[in-house]
């Protein structure tokens, strides 16, 4: 459950994107098709790290969170 947890993380980032866009709503998916709508290369770089960083950020805290959850993992 907590690794299932821990991946659902860029789906969520994905699907924040989709909701932004469909209700309008300003946020960094609405900022990053714009980006990618005008080839502002700085921003499109800046989204795509902010992404990857939460991404992995949330699988370090998985992996900790496991550690902490099964003392059989070393």
């Amino acid at each position: 459950v907590v690794t299932m947890l821990g991946m659902d993380i860029g789906v969520l980032i994905s699907g924040a994107i989709v909701v932004e866009i469909v209700f309008g709503l300003n946020g960094i998916g609405n900022l990053a098709i714009h980006a990618l709508t005008t080839v502002d290369l700085p921003v499109i770089a800046g989204t795509v790290i902010v992404a990857a960083v939460s991404v992995a950020v949330a699988n370090l805290v998985v992996d900790i969170t496991y550690r902490l959850l099964d003392p059989r993992i070393q």
